[in-house]
């Protein structure tokens, strides 16, 4: 096999496993410790992998951070889903946690009125529910975000920790077997809002499976249910059954107006 082919394929490997060792390399294609070694140096020439102590992993996804508004433009009928579904897991009476990624926007637009309170650090989601008589809403307060339409800080943060609810939906920009990630300011939020749910319930479409960010904000110890669009790989599988996740998938439907 030529190195150019065996990189093809270390690249692949990656793709799917996040990352691999010289070891791997050696015995998946037959090549000795050096030979691994210099297929990993010329990748990282390339700027294809960053190499680490006995193997390599992929670069993180460039950050692209656009307004709230222009997010908005971008909820996707899978999004739209997941948060349908997320809504109708929601009872009557109980205290809940909604963050301020638009997949959780798209369960508040969903909650038909049920007699709820709703805590949340989203300007969106609490104007949205402000039509809704029979929620309570509490925004949290702290600095206005203006382009992304919520509300940070350690205020945020300190008020957080004084709650206990029933649950907690969290958006997720990027998630791996290694936890989930997101920029630092959202991520200390994120997982405060974790802390204070009896059940945690993670919002995230087929397309955020093995995409990492900036800030590693919680590991799968803290999740309870993950609400996606489509069924993910055996591998996954098998890794949230060993973390007791369970898995939720809308129900598919020819109406295109969930």
């Amino acid at each position: 096999m030529f190195q150019e082919e065996r990189m093809q394929l270390i690249i692949e490997h990656l793709r799917k496993h996040n990352r691999i060792s010289v070891e791997e390399i050696g015995s998946l294609f037959d090549v000795s410790r050096d030979t691994a070694r210099r297929d990993l140096i010329k990748l990282e020439e390339q700027d294809s992998i960053i190499r680490t102590r006995g193997g390599a992993i992929l670069p993180s996804p460039p950050q692209e951070f656009r307004s709230y508004k222009d997010r908005l433009l971008y909820v996707s009928e899978e999004k739209r889903a997941i948060g349908k579904l997320a809504a109708a897991i929601v009872r009557h009476g109980e205290n809940i946690i909604l963050d301020a990624s638009t997949t959780v926007q798209a369960c508040a637009e969903n909650l038909n009125g049920k007699s709820c309170t709703v805590i949340t650090n989203s300007m969106h989601s609490a104007d949205l529910l402000s039509n809704h008589a029979s929620v309570e809403i509490r925004l949290l307060g702290g600095k206005v975000d203006k382009d992304q339409r919520y509300v940070y800080g350690a205020p945020v943060i300190e008020t957080l920790s004084h709650y206990y609810v029933d649950k907690s939906f969290i958006g997720i920009g990027g998630l791996t077997m290694d936890g989930f990630s997101a920029s630092e300011e959202e991520g200390k939020i994120k997982y405060r809002m974790m802390q204070a749910a009896k059940q945690v319930i993670v919002l995230a479409d087929h397309s955020k499976f093995n995409k990492r960010y900036g800030y590693r904000f919680a590991d799968w110890s803290l999740v309870d249910i993950l609400i996606t669009n489509q069924w993910p790989s055996p591998e996954w599988r098998t890794f949230l059954a060993e973390q007791q996740v369970e898995i939720l998938i809308p129900e598919p439907t020819e109406d295109k107006e969930l």
